[in-house]
C-alpha cells in the first residue's frame, strides 16, 4: 500500500506489523466492553495512538485437520486517534496440503482489481508431505467497504492457478463499520468539547504617579533690573 501522507505512512505500519498473523490481543491492550457491536474485539496499539478492531471469524471453508484458527476469515480495523482516519481489511488464513501457492491477486465480483497485502507463509509439517498456512489480506478502503454494506464477494487468486472465493455477510461488515463509528464519534466529541474558561485576572491596582513626577509651579517672571536676594538673605526694608 502506497501511502503519501506521513500520517498515513504510519498507519500503513501498523496494518503490516501491528497486527500481523493471527491479531493476538495481549490482554493488558484490551479496552473495556464498548457499544460497538456483536463479535468485535477492540485494542490499543502504538501506545494508544490506534485502536485496532478485529471481527468475528467465520470459516471460508472447513478447519484444516479440524484444527481451531485455520481456514478463517475476519475484518480487521485501525482507527487513527490523530487523524481520524481508519484503515480497513478482510484477512484471510487458508492452511493446506502440497506445493504452497503464490497468492498474488483478489477481485471482486464486478471485476474490480483490490489492493492484495501478502503477510506470511508457515510450514507447518513435511512428515508425511508437505502442509502450509497462508497469511494475506486485500486492502478495503472505507468509502468501498461502506459502499458494500449489503454484503461482499471477493476471489483471491495465485499465480499457478489456486483460487478461493470469500463471501463477507452484511452483518460482519455493518458490526465492523459501527464499532469504528463509535469510537470515532466518542474521539470528535471528546476533541469538541469546550474546556473550563479561564480564571478572571485580579484588577491591577491604579498607578499612582511618584511625587518626584509632578510638576513644578514656575516662578514669576523678573522684570529688566530686578535683584533676587540669595536665600539666606533677610528681606530688605
Amino acid at each position: 500500500m502506497i501511502l503519501k501522507h506521513p500520517a498515513r505512512a504510519l498507519l500503513g505500519l501498523v496494518l503490516a506489523y501491528g497486527l500481523s498473523a493471527c491479531a493476538i490481543l495481549h490482554p493488558e491492550e484490551r479496552l473495556p466492553p464498548q457499544p460497538t457491536g456483536p463479535g468485535v474485539e477492540l485494542s490499543k496499539q502504538q501506545d494508544g495512538r490506534f485502536i485496532a478492531f478485529v471481527g468475528q471469524k467465520q470459516q471460508h471453508t472447513a478447519a484444516f485437520l479440524g484444527v481451531d484458527e485455520t481456514n478463517f476469515f475476519t475484518l480487521r480495523s485501525w482507527y487513527d486517534n490523530k487523524t481520524g482516519e481508519a484503515a480497513h481489511q478482510l484477512y484471510i488464513e487458508d492452511s493446506y496440503f502440497g506445493s504452497p501457492f503464490n497468492w498474488d491477486g483478489v477481485h471482486d465480483t464486478d471485476g474490480r482489481t483490490l489492493k492484495f497485502i501478502p503477510i506470511s507463509r508457515n510450514l507447518i509439517t513435511c512428515e508425511e508431505g508437505c502442509s502450509y498456512a497462508d497469511e494475506f489480506a486485500v486492502e478495503l478502503p472505507e468509502d468501498y467497504l461502506r459502499a458494500h454494506k449489503n454484503g461482499l464477494a471477493v476471489m483471491f487468486t495465485a499465480s499457478d492457478g489456486k483460487y478461493l472465493p470469500v463471501t463477507v455477510p452484511s452483518d460482519l461488515i455493518t458490526a465492523q463499520l459501527n464499532a469504528v463509528d463509535a469510537v470515532r464519534n466518542i474521539a470528535q466529541n471528546t476533541a469538541t468539547r469546550p474546556s473550563a474558561a479561564p480564571a478572571p485576572e485580579k484588577p491591577a491596582p491604579p498607578s499612582v504617579p511618584p511625587a518626584s513626577t509632578a510638576a513644578a509651579t514656575p516662578a514669576p517672571a523678573l522684570s529688566p533690573g530686578t535683584v533676587v536676594p540669595p536665600p539666606s538673605a533677610a528681606p530688605l526694608k
